[in-house]
């Protein structure tokens, strides 16, 4: 038995020997150093340097060979240690590392005496030429490629394709469709060498929706309140009918919904508001599932109950799974805990407030339900977007505190009760050293720096702050969105630099439309304006897109015409900055319009009514009682000619003049965006007059003619309107308005001025009448019922909702109820006596064009069962806006 045993080791072990004198030393075929021929075992063996005497390189096609010798760092003439050098093991890494090659040897090529002579053999990866898509639209294939990262004449790398499937499969996942699948083709470009041609073939499949959320473990909620935190992870929408005896329930789908619209035949024209709300209601929301968001909207489910007392809510388990039409569902089981509040709060570290003051400044009392949310408030951890002032840490940074922190530890927890210590570090107040501007292309430097209330010098404050980014905003030449403020503080000299960046965007606005037609052979109008213009740029053609821009004026010019019935053209000029050092703004302005009420086809001079025009207005901000409140005065003259054209009774032919003084004090607060205005307020005071030039003639006018009457026309015109708009939720805002005016005389003999009063009803854009000096008043819902009142008084409430905020296009839908009437004189006013109407409408603003609007209303005064003014039909009107929102 030992003898055999002892056979086998010997046999083994000559097998060992002879292997050992024949092997390859590294890797071969994958970066490795072998040998073409060897010099026995011994010398194998043995380590031993050598001079390295020649380097060559085999397999690159497309690469510089002295390159590739020069990534390796190997020369001629350097020392080498065979069989194992540290430099030709440096030599390989180095060239895989180039991510270039699919294969990397060193061999040693041969020996001459202590001369060693390798090669460099690569296998070159191939390059991309083109990629294409296949299965999916040419606008999706447009967005993919603008997140992926492959560009002509990359090398193909296994790694490459992998990124490229993982950005498209995310792209689809984001868009709904979660069961995205990518496969790659690689195909060699026959047109080149070394070249591939990339095919992603794409199945998106069906989207994935989230059929049903099934939430359970709450118990002093609600899961419909639950669900309703769950922002972007929604169920497929229901349809529900009333007053049905089974209620019938449909999913809403984007191509379905048309269809299930069409089903409410059976509604009546002369339902009321409340029956519309009997027979149906709907919700309609996106349903696509997405896995980041779903997470982010899990974090918002533990925020609320954390608002509710809950510290230690958690989510105990959740699940997803699919079901039918691959949707899925989604269980999610919570865990409230207990239920915690307020205890004591104590400060340390204040010295510049008492801690008294900070406690009512807090505005938390002992026995408050604990609310993290509401704590991160109170203490002004979050810029809000008005300024706050209300928070505690307002009161420190509003005064130069900028490395003012402050951290709430929870000292104790006795039974249900957290007893909070305020730990306050004040640090020093930080002066503004430099102000730094970048991202303003179009814009000239000063335009942005003049509007900002950061001063190099002044104290710093985050009031000042949050106030400089709207102003910068409310320029409208910035996406609003993008607008980036960083102060860097430098605590060795307590200063800081604030770096505001701004992203460009277009402020110019073009109204085009035209026709022909109705007799009239042409009507239509065109219109341009420049909201960021500049006149000392006009000869300087460096400066112009496409006209010269960079200094913040506006330029606007608009003709509209409706053949020779109608004709009208507008111009106007304002410079924000008058003289460049104070914001006085100055504006000028020039009219002419001409409407003829002749009949179409007869000569349009047998009746009309022409005006012409102009006027002078400074703007100027005030400082006192705050720094919200601007004062326009003005001066303006208007000719007017009539001939056979009936304005008021007894005045059809013969010429009117009109010069007056316009005064304005009005209060801008609103914020963030004039567009989609969440908060803040804007209130204004017209006061309009003109001389009293019967005063100055001595003459009694009761029985003059109305050319005398009105050859100079006076009056007293008031107005009084105010905005306030209120984030209830998100971007949900509601906005209240109310509106007033009158118009008063000087000489009971002449009376109401013919031009200048109220038009009241309608949408505010149709017929001419803008252009004789009235006020256009419109009301949805209603047409024109009131085109000579001195008096009105308007009420609204709106509840708006964003669909889209970007800065290409502001979208957002509304629903309404107005309240408003319109009276002749003192006598006839009954403030309690009012129009209603409610309805739904929808706003888009496009940079380009302005605003686009739509509105349906239904006048609810308009029902009449005397008159047959019953169906809803008669009771209903669709306004249209264009440009700008009528009163």
């Amino acid at each position: 038995m030992y003898k055999g045993v002892f056979k086998y080791c010997v046999l083994l072990f000559g097998i060992l020997c002879f292997t050992s004198g024949h092997a390859q030393i590294g890797r071969t075929g994958g970066g490795g150093l072998q040998f073409g021929q060897t010099q026995g075992t011994n010398d194998i063996e043995k380590p031993r340097e050598y001079e390295l005497a020649g380097i060559t390189v085999s397999g690159a096609k497309y690469l510089d060979n002295d390159l590739l010798i020069a990534v390796t760092n190997l020369v001629v003439g350097q020392k080498v240690h065979l069989p194992n050098d540290e430099g030709i093991a440096r030599a390989v890494k180095a060239l895989w590392k180039q991510e270039l090659f699919s294969n990397v040897d060193i061999t040693i090529t041969k020996y001459v005496d202590d001369k060693v002579f390798i090669n460099i053999g690569v296998e070159e990866r191939p390059r991309l030429s083109r990629y294409n898509f296949r299965n999916i639209k040419p606008s999706e294939a447009k967005e993919i490629k603008g997140k992926l990262t492959l560009v002509a004449n990359k090398v193909v790398t296994d790694a490459t394709k992998k990124e490229a499937v993982v950005r498209i499969k995310k792209f689809y996942t984001d868009k709904g469709f979660g069961r995205a699948q990518v496969t790659v083709i690689e195909k060699n470009d026959s047109a080149a060498v070394n070249k591939v041609i990339l095919t992603f073939v794409i199945e998106k499949g069906n989207k994935t929706h989230v059929n049903q959320v099934n939430i359970v473990g709450e118990q002093n909620t609600t899961e419909a309140r639950l669900k309703r935190t769950l922002k972007s992870t929604k169920e497929n929408s229901r349809f529900t009918l009333h007053p049905d005896p089974e209620v019938s329930v449909y999913p809403v789908t984007e191509r379905s919904f048309g269809k299930y619209i069409g089903q409410f035949g059976f509604l009546t024209p002369s339902a009321t508001l409340d029956a519309l709300d009997r027979y149906f209601r709907f919700k309609f929301a996106s349903s696509k599932f997405n896995q980041k968001k779903y997470e982010e909207d899990k974090q918002s489910l533990i925020a609320y109950y954390n608002t509710l007392g809950y510290r230690d809510a958690s989510i105990a388990s959740d699940t997803i799974y699919p079901v039918k039409n691959g949707n899925i569902n989604i269980d999610i089981r919570v865990k409230e805990g207990r239920k915690y509040y307020f205890g004591d709060i104590t400060w340390k570290g204040n010295t510049k407030y008492t801690s008294e003051f900070l406690t009512r400044t807090l505005a938390i009392k002992r026995g408050d339900v604990y609310n993290q949310e509401l704590l991160e408030k109170r203490m002004g951890r979050q810029l809000s977007p008005d300024g706050g002032g209300e928070d505690v840490s307002s009161l420190y940074m509003d005064d130069g505190y900028l490395f003012f922190n402050i951290e709430p530890t929870e000292v104790s927890i006795v039974g249900d009760t957290i007893n909070f210590e305020m730990r306050i570090t004040e640090g020093a107040q930080a002066t503004i050293r430099d102000i730094n501007i970048a991202g303003n292309e179009r814009t000239n430097e000063h335009v942005i720096r003049r509007e900002l209330r950061t001063l190099p010098g002044n104290k710093f404050s985050r009031s000042d702050l949050i106030r400089s980014q709207r102003e910068v905003a409310n320029l409208g030449f910035f996406d609003q969105e993008k607008i980036g403020i960083q102060p860097k503080p430098h605590p060795e000299d307590g200063t800081v630099d604030i770096d505001y960046t701004v992203v460009e965007k277009s402020s110019d606005q073009l109204q085009l439309s035209a026709g022909f037609g109705g007799g009239v052979n042409f009507y239509g109008n065109v219109g341009i304006t420049f909201n960021n213009f500049s006149i000392r740029n006009i000869f300087r053609p460096k400066f112009w897109d496409p006209l010269p821009v960079g200094d913040g004026q506006k330029f606007s010019i608009s003709y509209a015409s409706n053949g020779a019935y109608y004709n009208s053209l507008t111009t106007a000029f304002t410079e924000p900055w008058l003289g460049g050092h104070r914001p006085n703004a100055l504006t000028a302005n020039l009219v002419y319009s001409k409407y003829s009420a002749a009949a179409v086809g007869s000569d349009p001079n047998l009746s009309f009514l022409r005006m012409a025009g102009g006027g002078l207005s400074m703007g100027k901000r005030l400082n006192w009682p705050d720094n919200y409140f601007v004062f326009n005065y003005g001066a303006f003259y208007n000719n007017y000619l009539l001939k056979d054209y009936a304005l008021v009774p007894n005045f059809t032919d013969g010429f009117s003049n009109d010069f007056h003084f316009k005064f304005v004090l009005s209060r801008n607060s609103i914020t963030p965006s004039p567009l989609y205005p969440r908060g803040g307020s804007n209130v204004s005071f017209t006061f309009q007059v003109t001389p009293p030039y019967s005063a100055f003639t001595g003459t009694d006018y009761t029985n003059e003619s109305s050319q005398q009457k009105y050859k100079w026309i006076e009056y007293h015109k008031y107005k009084f309107t105010a905005d306030f708009y209120q984030q209830v939720y998100g971007n949900l805002v509601m906005r209240f308005a109310a509106k007033y005016g009158y118009l008063g005389y000087y000489n009971k003999g002449i009376g109401f001025s013919p031009f200048e009063r109220f038009q009241v009803g309608g949408d505010g854009l149709s017929g001419y009448s803008y252009f004789v000096g009235k006020d256009i008043i419109s009301q949805r819902g209603y047409e024109v019922y009131d085109a000579t009142a001195t008096i009105f008084n308007k009420y609204t409430a709106e509840m708006r909702y964003p669909f889209s905020l970007s800065p290409t296009a502001t979208i957002y839908g509304l629903m309404f109820v107005d309240a408003a009437n319109a009276w002749d004189n003192f006598s006839e006013y009954n403030p309690f006596k009012l129009n209603r109407d409610v309805g739904v409408g929808i706003r888009i603003f496009l940079p380009m064009f302005g605003l686009l609007g739509l509105d349906y209303g239904i006048g609810i005064d308009r029902y009449d069962a005397a008159t047959g003014t019953t169906g809803l039909k008669d009771i209903s009107k669709f306004n249209f806006m264009l440009g700008f929102e009528p009163e």
